[in-house]
């Protein structure tokens, strides 16, 4: 979608500025349609990061103009929330994660859920510390939903 191309583009130097980083953009044209970017600051999202990049992407996409009707701009942290992206996995390394599997990893296992500390990506698995201090690596093409959660 070129709209979100655009956003994100505009977005990447107001980030840069106050050390954040992109986690996704939406747009959603529903009734009334809602521009949705959500940021992430790796020593914890504030309201003020929030709002500094609300009041300056708002500004700019007023002057560019390139949503050509109106809508609601919403700015926020990614909360509890589906990963989307490859990126994802390095951007929230260190934060708790929930992953479930089409099918189990690991032989004479039925386990499809693991939980734990997300470690990263590495050679298409992604690694993971579960409570136990075990370290778990679930193949990217196994993987049906990851999701952040807070404790």
């Amino acid at each position: 979608m070129e709209i979100i191309e655009k956003v994100k583009e505009l977005l990447q130097p107001i980030l840069e500025e106050r050390g954040l980083k992109l986690v996704d953009v939406e747009l959603t044209k529903e009734k009334r349609p809602t521009l949705r970017i959500y940021v992430y600051n790796p020593e914890g999202t504030s309201i003020e990061d929030c709002e500094f990049v609300s009041r300056r992407i708002g500004a700019l996409l007023d002057v560019e103009d390139i949503i050509p009707y109106s809508y609601i701009l919403e700015v926020s942290s990614p909360g509890e929330r589906k990963l989307k992206n490859i990126e994802e996995y390095d951007i929230f390394k260190g934060r708790d994660i929930k992953i479930v599997t089409c099918e189990p990893i690991e032989e004479n296992s039925k386990n499809t859920v693991f939980r734990g500390k997300l470690l990263g990506l590495e050679d298409e698995n992604v690694k993971l510390e579960n409570e136990k201090g075990i370290i778990i690596e679930v193949p990217l093409e196994k993987i049906s939903k990851a999701q952040l959660e807070f404790k």
